[in-house]
Order: C-alpha cells, then sequence, then structure tokens
C-alpha cells in the first residue's frame, strides 16, 4: 500500500511546497497556501505487470511507427468542428474555460444532444437532473435518445456507470466538482483537481473515448487549478464574450490536433447558441447617414477572412493629460499610431483625447487593421466621414510607409464577397497577386499620406 504524505499547494497557481509559505514563488500571492493529504507516488514493485514482470518500454525507431490519419467524429455544429481542427478526436482530452453564466453548460450539453448516432453521458456535478432536462427541452424542443444524464461528483461511481453504458463520449461539469477517493482534500483543490484529471485522460487515452471537462476561471481569466491541468489536456478553448451582448466567441487556446488560431461566432438565443456563420454582417453595424470616425478593415482570424467595424473619437482633451483608450486593440499600439501620425503627417494629436473602439466584442491583433485605425482617428479628427463601401488591409510603418500583410486576396474576396466598393492595400503586396480577377477597385498606396490624399483630397 502507498505510503500517504501531506504537501502545502497553492491555491491560486499550484506551486507545491514542502511548508507554509506566505508568498507563493510561483504566482506572487499572498495567503494561498493550504495544506493537502496526498498519495505519494508507488515504487517500482507496485508497477509490476500480472506476470511479475516489470513493464519497460523498450525504444521504437520512428520509420518503424505506423501512422494512420484520425477519424473523427463530426458534430452538427460546424463552429466547434472549425476551432477543433475538423471535428473530435476520438481520445482526446479538451478543456473549456470561461466566466460564469456565459454558456459553457449550453454549449456542452447542445453539443451532447447535437451528435446523433453517438452515445454520450453527460455527467453533472452543478446541477439536478430537473435542470437539464429542462435546459434540454428549451434548445432542441425534445431530448436526444442518444444522451444520457448522470448527476454525481465522485469517479469511482461515475467510472462503474461508464463501464456500464460504454458511451462514446463523455462531459464533465466542472473538473472542479470532482474528487476522488485516492486524495483525501476537498473537491476543488489542486490535489483533487489534478487526480481526476489525470484518471480522466488515461480513461480516454486508453478506450479512445474523447473527454469534454468544463472548467471554471479565476477572476484575471486564467483557468482555475493547477497550471499542469492544461498541459495535460490536448486542446484549451476559451469561452469568451460579455453577457450584456449576445455575442460569443470560442477561442482556441492550445489544441494538438489543429491551429490555436481559430475561432468560432456564436449568438446567444431563448433557443440556445446559435452559429454565425458570417460574422462580417454582424461586425459592420448599418448607418443611415455618413458618419465620421468609422472605418472598416479585413482582418484573418486563423483561415476565416472577416470584415470589422474601427470606431474612433478625437476630442480636446478637458484635463491636463490627454485620455487614450482602446477597447479590443493594443493601446500600445495605438499610442505608437498616433506618434506616426504626429511626427510623420503634422496632425497635433498630442492634446487630443482619443479613444477607439473595436465593434462586436471582439480583440483583434492583426496588423492589417492599422490603416483602418489611422483613418478613423484622421477621420474623427477632421470630421470628415468616410464612405462606408472603402475597406483598409494594411500594416503601418514607424516612417508612415504602408507595409504589405499576409494572404492579401482573401481579404479582397470578402471585400468584394460583402459588396465594397474599393479596398486600400500596399502596393508592395502586388507581387504575386492578379488584379484583373476581381471586380472591386484595389487602391496600391505606398505612404499614409497618399491615402489622405485619395480619402479627403
Amino acid at each position: 500500500m502507498a505510503k500517504i504524505k501531506s504537501a502545502f499547494f497553492c491555491q491560486n497557481c499550484g506551486y507545491q511546497a514542502a511548508k507554509w509559505l506566505g508568498n507563493c514563488p510561483g504566482c506572487g500571492e499572498w495567503n494561498t497556501f493550504m495544506e493537502e493529504i496526498v498519495e505519494k507516488t508507488p515504487s517500482k514493485s507496485e508497477w509490476k505487470t500480472g506476470s511479475g514482470a516489470a513493464r519497460v518500454p523498450r525504444p521504437v525507431h520512428i520509420a518503424e511507427i505506423e501512422y494512420q490519419s484520425e477519424k473523427r467524429i463530426h458534430s452538427s455544429d460546424n463552429e466547434f468542428n472549425r476551432v477543433l481542427g475538423g471535428g473530435i478526436v476520438p481520445g482526446s482530452l479538451v478543456l473549456i474555460g470561461g466566466e460564469p453564466g456565459i454558456g459553457k453548460s449550453t454549449l456542452m450539453l447542445q453539443l451532447a444532444l447535437g451528435l446523433n448516432g453517438t452515445r454520450v453521458l453527460y455527467v453533472s456535478g452543478e446541477e439536478s437532473e430537473q435542470q437539464i432536462k429542462m435546459r434540454a427541452s428549451r434548445i432542441s424542443g425534445t431530448a436526444a435518445n442518444n444522451c444520457f444524464i448522470l448527476t454525481e461528483t465522485s469517479t469511482q461511481n461515475i467510472f462503474k456507470q461508464i463501464e456500464e453504458l460504454t458511451p462514446q463520449l463523455v462531459v464533465v461539469d466542472s473538473i472542479q466538482t470532482l474528487y476522488s477517493a485516492h486524495i483525501e482534500s476537498a473537491p476543488g483543490s489542486v490535489s483533487q483537481i489534478r487526480e481526476c484529471a489525470a484518471e480522466l485522460m488515461r480513461f480516454a487515452k486508453e478506450t479512445a473515448t474523447p473527454v469534454f471537462l468544463v472548467g471554471h476561471i479565476t477572476k484575471d481569466g486564467s483557468i482555475a487549478g493547477p497550471k499542469i491541468l492544461e498541459h495535460m489536456v490536448d486542446t484549451v478553448l476559451q469561452f469568451e464574450g460579455d453577457r450584456h451582448h449576445t455575442y460569443r466567441i470560442l477561442r482556441s487556446v492550445k489544441n494538438r490536433f489543429g491551429s490555436t488560431s481559430e475561432l468560432g461566432i456564436y449568438e446567444m438565443e431563448g433557443t440556445g447558441l446559435r452559429e454565425v456563420s458570417n460574422p462580417s454582417e454582424i461586425l459592420i453595424s448599418q448607418r443611415d447617414e455618413p458618419l465620421s470616425g468609422i472605418t472598416i478593415s479585413a482582418t484573418i482570424e486563423g483561415m476565416r477572412p472577416m470584415l470589422i467595424e474601427s470606431q474612433a473619437l478625437v476630442s480636446t482633451a478637458a484635463y491636463g493629460t490627454p485620455q487614450r483608450s482602446a477597447t479590443g486593440f493594443d493601446l500600445r499600439r495605438m499610442s505608437m499610431l498616433l506618434a506616426v501620425l504626429e511626427k510623420r503627417c503634422g496632425f497635433r494629436l498630442g492634446v487630443k483625447d482619443v479613444f477607439l473602439n473595436i465593434t462586436g466584442g471582439l480583440r483583434v491583433e492583426d496588423p492589417a487593421i492599422d490603416l483602418g485605425v489611422v483613418c478613423a482617428i484622421i477621420s474623427s479628427h477632421e470630421d470628415l466621414p468616410i464612405s462606408s463601401k472603402t475597406c483598409f488591409a494594411a500594416e503601418v510603418g514607424l516612417s508612415g510607409e504602408i507595409r504589405a500583410v499576409n494572404r492579401v486576396e482573401q481579404r479582397i474576396s470578402e471585400a468584394e464577397k460583402l459588396g465594397f466598393d474599393r479596398i486600400f492595400i500596399s502596393k508592395y503586396a502586388k507581387k504575386g497577386l492578379d488584379l484583373g480577377r476581381f471586380q472591386i477597385e484595389i487602391v496600391l498606396v505606398s505612404k499614409v499620406e497618399e491615402v489622405f490624399a485619395h480619402l479627403f483630397g
């Protein structure tokens, strides 16, 4: 029998220490250490196989390893399939985090009900069967025949039910509510989260059954529990959005089976989450009259081109120090663009308040929206509106030059598809670009001054 020992764990980051510490060396938080009873690692004699011989793995030459492309499980949710890299991989362990009330449980229950022909076990440690049934009726009208609900928190009891049911997919809501009898500490503690996740990971890999874990997040937005939890799983998804708005974003933070730059967009409705297949239409507001300070830029998230709206407001500073505020855009990058406008173009923005907003609740890091942001700021500063049929896709350098961006053809095609009349791009992106196949007017520029001359004369 393994020996029992105790250790001290930071409840914020999972740092382990032999004694109590006031300040955590891992995350710097104070008074977060708690003593937990943990099980010591089994000795070598405990890893014996049934025949009495120790199981020793042997190295295999990489050329001798046979590889077969994994057969993914495709759900009815195309946005979810895209974020995962093309579907659910058998044997994968997926962790989904998000703020309370953002819709994590709704997303997972909607996924479970939409997998036709796949036997799904939905394990809930937070809600009763009646609560889940009520949500399922609201989502799909009638619950699917292949979805089974289990309200349990003990991993030993969960695995007994799994052995009887033999599901093809397991959803656990949430990992912080589970506890294992092997660890003598409270549910939600570092030791319990690590042990329960390890047991579910062994089950997923040994049986090739995909497992989805719903995880809580801390006040700073990171997933609660030890950081090793994110290292153990195959995929980490972040469900983001503002509870006061209807749109939700499913973002891939880590993915061993696909790209980490993909995102899926949903709209929260009374009947559940609705996929938004064309996000450009919802990210661009409809205006009855031209307004200054608004521009449209072409960005790319993962493999998907999108057109987003940038709104800028430049006003006289009411206090001694001008204010700088940016929502959905890097504030330091905005300060850099303001310095370029003042130094290279002669606009006196140092004594002005500048506010910038990327609509739709998105946070954009693509440098291709630089030109759109710059034009929105000047449009507000001069109070001259820019045509709503004009689009921008270029990066702005420190010397005021217009730099080329990648995959410019996809950006132009998206703007043309949505009915824009012209798009501004860098003239250095012309190489290898067939301008004749586009109906939209393509304006090639090399300096910020050229853009202003085209727009404002």
